[in-house]
């Protein structure tokens, strides 16, 4: 008897289309929510009635919580089952976002927001590892990749138009509300077809390295924070910033010795899956920095609307989807991996380069529409491969803490991008009107913002420049003739 006839058969398998479905349904509501609250600010803050300095907390809390509890999360999912973890965390985040929603002030605001990062911790690793783990076949898992990178790519633009219209025809507190929809489909679906793992060397928890990793990764993203309000030479973000890195030094070198640890360096140690991940973090900078200043530049150098800012970004978020599927289907085909991440980093530097053309006079078409599309292009390839790159070829036993550490990079990419990248804007703004005046407010305004997008143009051709040296020459994802394209199997699963 053969070893296929006495395995026993995958629960995932024959409904793994509508499983993804499910996944996808979670991802999306996280991916919403990074974005879908900036829009809403401004709106938040006049109901509430809080300072600006209160106003980056209610972002900086979730991304406080999410980032240091990444790794938790991670091998909760290996420990405790992938299913039950996923569920749980759609669950507390629901429960959270109904809180957020019915604030009635800042304080409450800020502790749900950081509870909803915790949740989220917990369900972004799950949810890769449930994608490990269900397409078992290489090329299967190759499309799923592609149908997640493309749907997690677009999101982010998704939620700034989504925040614009709720804020602008219903009330801010539904861009919260919201989450709850998405949270009972997600729960709904995974009972009915997600399930646990039965991995036989589950691992056990490691009380140091949950502690060192995550009070590591709470000390640069709290650094970076607060960097962006008090400075880089402010004594508290010096002592977060460099105790977090002594204390991530230290729990790599626990790694080593401890017999539980919580992020195994194996999964560190494949040259193609550490291009992976330091493309997401230098491609996540710079994505997000374009997020934000795009924003901002649309609303108050242009004088767009909530729901006209968010429509005004539907061009990337449309090519981003439609690269990634054909990066999938056609690109890596007849292109390495090297090349597709390499040029995809290249081309998206080239659309926030040209975004620094834009000032208070630019038609929306000239130089925005072209920037965005070009930089949709290097979402929809690199990053998206990437996404892939960084989790392909890991143990079953290991899906939840690569995962984790997957999410962690494009986390701290995001703090880190946004901060570091802010403090050179508002300095460029500063300087411009110290030598202009104080009336050349919007062109010291645009002036910064286009110091902004080169710096994000920098972090996309450094990600190239990495990624070109550390992938394997050769490395590519294989296709066989007759395999459906990504999107065919998506739907014909689904049907």
């Amino acid at each position: 008897m053969s070893t296929d006839q006495l395995a026993p058969p995958d629960p995932h398998h024959a409904r793994r289309w509508l499983a993804l479905g499910v996944i996808l349904i979670a991802q999306m509501m996280l991916l919403l929510d990074a974005t879908i609250v900036n829009v809403a600010l401004p709106s938040m803050q006049e109901d509430l009635g809080f300072s600006d300095a209160s106003r980056g907390w209610v972002v900086t809390a979730y991304l406080l919580s999410f980032g240091s509890l990444l790794l938790l999360g991670g091998r909760l999912a290996d420990a405790f089952g992938r299913k039950t973890t996923f569920i749980a965390g759609l669950a507390g985040f629901a429960i959270a976002s109904a809180v957020a929603g019915a604030a009635p002030n800042i304080e409450t605001l800020i502790t749900a927001r950081a509870v909803q990062g915790g949740f989220a911790a917990a369900m972004a690793p799950a949810a890769l590892s449930l994608i490990t783990v269900i397409f078992t076949d290489p090329k299967e898992l190759n499309k799923a990749f592609a149908i997640f990178g493309a749907v997690a790519g677009s999101s982010s633009a998704l939620g700034l138009m989504l925040g614009g219209l709720l804020t602008d025809y219903v009330d801010w507190r539904w861009t919260m509300y919201v989450n709850i929809a998405f949270a009972i489909v997600g729960i709904l679906g995974g009972l009915a077809l997600l399930h646990n793992s039965a991995d036989a060397d589950k691992p056990k928890l490691s009380v140091p390295s949950t502690v060192l990793g995550s009070a590591g990764v709470f000390g640069l993203v709290f650094g970076a924070a607060k960097a962006e309000t008090d400075g880089w030479g402010a004594a508290l973000t010096l002592t977060s910033l460099i105790l977090g890195a002594v204390l991530l030094v230290g729990f790599v070198v626990l790694q080593k010795v401890d017999r539980n640890p919580l992020v195994p360096l194996r999964i560190l140690a494949d040259r193609n899956r550490a291009a992976g991940l330091v493309t997401l973090l230098l491609g996540q900078a710079a994505v997000f920095a374009l997020f934000l200043f795009l924003t901002y530049y649309f609303q108050e150098v242009l004088g767009y609307s909530p729901l006209r800012t968010g429509v005004a970004f539907l061009p990337m978020m449309l090519t981003v989807v439609v690269v990634a599927t054909l990066t999938q289907s056609l690109l890596t085909k007849h292109l390495t991996l090297r090349a597709v991440v390499a040029g995809g980093l290249i081309v998206g530097g080239v659309g926030a380069a040209l975004l620094t053309r834009a000032d208070a006079s630019t038609h929306y078409a000239s130089w925005v529409l072209p920037g965005l599309i070009l930089a949709g292009v290097g979402i929809g390839s690199a990053i998206v491969s990437a996404v892939a790159l960084a989790q392909m070829g890991v143990e079953g036993r290991d899906a939840g803490a690569a995962g984790a550490v997957n999410n962690v990079f494009q986390q701290l990419g995001a703090a880190l991008g946004i901060a570091i990248i802010s403090t050179f804007v508002a300095t460029a703004s500063n300087d411009y009107l110290a030598d202009h005046g104080s009336t050349a407010v919007i062109d010291a305004t645009v002036h910064g913002f286009s110091v902004g997008f080169w710096w994000a143009a920098g972090a996309f051709w450094a990600g190239a420049l990495i990624s070109g040296a550390l992938i394997r020459g050769g490395t590519r994802l294989h296709h066989e003739p007759g395999q459906p394209e990504p999107l065919d199997e998506f739907v014909g699963g689904l049907v």
